[in-house]
């Protein structure tokens, strides 16, 4: 009984992590793909049709792509977690806390293109391009805590 456990519990974790990495490579091309958008999007007069296909195009990224994936990666991640213990170890402490400050760059993400909809323009295309880095910065310390597990 206890080998017949042990096979379903290690199946099942395949999945779950297959599944997590699935929705975290959707999430995070969609945290690199938007502010590209946006750059676009103000490039674009204000008054123009072109606006409105913008306005369109980061909004369907967003509901179709990005909060989906966000949950689903989240909702896999902590099964994982649970699964495997590993609430207790210092390498998924710094993981989870870069996987929170991406899902607050999407919050962020998601309010500066509301406030482009309504034709605020905070952001040079400069800054939105430097800006475009964080997602590759916290992906390489998620790999880095996930692979190397160095504490």
């Amino acid at each position: 009984m206890t080998e017949h456990v042990e096979w379903v519990l290690s199946v099942t974790y395949l999945w779950l992590k297959a599944g997590h990495v699935i929705f975290v490579i959707f999430w995070m091309a969609g945290l690199f793909m938007l502010p590209r958008l946006f750059v676009y999007h103000q490039e674009c007069a204000a008054d123009s049709p072109d606006n409105a296909l913008w306005i369109q195009r980061e909004q369907r990224l967003l509901k179709i792509i990005m909060w989906p994936s966000l949950v689903v990666a989240w909702v896999l991640g902590l099964m994982i977690a649970w699964q495997m213990g590993y609430f207790g170890q210092g390498w998924f402490h710094v993981k989870l806390a870069a996987v929170l400050a991406l899902s607050a760059y999407q919050v962020w993400l998601a309010n500066y293109a509301q406030a482009l909809a309504r034709g605020e323009r905070r952001w040079s295309g400069k800054m939105l391009r430097i800006v475009n880095e964080v997602p590759g910065l916290a992906a390489a310390v998620i790999v880095i805590m996930v692979v190397v597990r160095p504490f």
